[in-house]
């Protein structure tokens, strides 16, 4: 059994991620914490749990006394509050998986400049592997600190990959539309998120200053091999869970949407997370699964190309993303645990 701690059991990522791992045949949840609530079982505050899994949440401060008890400790904590945590456990030789956004860029500056907090510890954010499963599998093995990517970056960098992956993009013509459900603003109170500000309502956010501006374009600069420069625009839309990327680029040469397909269709062959669909996706064929679903549109005469993605934001692009990756790092198969498909309504 793989013994499992969680920090930010509270937020909407992180009650995801335990409602995951309760299920995980092959996991023992040893610990849950939460700053806010620790001291109350998790049941006063998810009645869903009323019965099945009450289970008391301690401080941070205790769970840190509890790493030796563990083998991975997952993270769902607001940016800048990871590093400590983390230099803690890695001492302990424990694994960890970061849902937040502290290790996600290479660089400590870009971090600091896109998010406002300087890296305590330069070294350790070096050995952060980015967990995108079907791209960085064989690191994620030897792996001993996943930084679990963001929501946003999910799905659109599962979406590009494999063209950019052949090199047959106009690197700075990609343009992205992406609209996400209200949990991705995690569970904090904010005007923005208020009932009466959502319903009904439809608006972009964050335009050219989105946090995941930079890590989308290091991830997709890595596949293509070359600096990559997107139009990213975040919407929100009035539903709580779900993520749809269309995403606009300019191809180098003619490829019919045959070709493409092709191509999409031989890059994830042995991705089981990722659905190539002929029709366009929509987020309810995903909705509470760990599946990726993709489709795509070509104008041959005109080299454009539109491509579709839908994630759920709070598995493939959180909790269940980063047990795809403790999976792998604990050699188990990636689907464990995770084998869910969609009610659709």
């Amino acid at each position: 059994m793989i013994k499992v701690g969680i920090i930010g059991v509270t937020g909407y990522a992180g009650q995801q991620l335990l409602a995951l791992l309760i299920r995980h045949k092959e996991v023992k949840i040893e610990f849950i914490s939460s700053n806010s609530y620790h001291e109350k079982n998790v049941s006063e505050v998810y009645c869903n749990y009323k019965k099945y899994f009450d289970k008391k949440m301690i401080s941070q401060k205790e769970a840190e006394k509890s790493l030796k008890e563990i083998d991975v400790l997952f993270i769902a904590l607001p940016h800048g509050l990871s590093e400590n945590i983390t230099k803690l456990a890695l001492e302990n030789e424990v694994k960890v998986i970061d849902l937040g956004a502290d290790f996600r860029l290479d660089s400590s500056a870009e971090y600091e400049k896109w998010y406002g907090v300087k890296h305590l510890y330069p070294k350790i954010n070096q050995e952060a592997i980015y967990g995108l499963p079907e791209l960085n599998s064989e690191k994620i093995k030897i792996s001993r600190l996943i930084a679990s990517p963001g929501c946003y970056p999910t799905s659109i960098i599962l979406a590009l990959a494999p063209l950019l992956s052949r090199q047959l993009v106009i690197e700075n013509s990609i343009i992205i539309d992406s609209k996400s459900g209200v949990s991705g603003a995690g569970r904090s109170l904010k005007i923005e998120s208020l009932f009466a500000e959502v319903n009904e309502n439809f608006k972009a956010y964050s335009l050219f200053k989105h946090r995941h501006t930079p890590e989308i374009e290091q991830e997709l600069g890595k596949i293509a091999k070359n600096d990559v420069s997107i139009l990213f625009t975040p919407h929100l839309i009035p539903i709580n869970r779900g993520i749809l990327s269309t995403i606009y680029i300019d191809l180098k040469q003619k490829l019919s949407e045959e070709e493409i397909y092709s191509i999409y269709n031989e890059f994830y062959k042995d991705a089981y997370f990722i659905r190539i669909n002929n029709t366009l996706p929509e987020i309810k064929n995903v909705k509470n699964t760990n599946i990726c679903e993709i489709g795509i549109r070509v104008d041959i005469e005109r080299k454009k190309v539109i491509i579709v993605s839908v994630i759920d934001n709070l598995i493939k692009g959180a909790g269940g993303q980063a047990i795809q990756s403790m999976n792998i790092m604990f050699g188990l198969d990636e689907k464990e645990g995770l084998e869910y498909l969609s009610m659709y309504l």
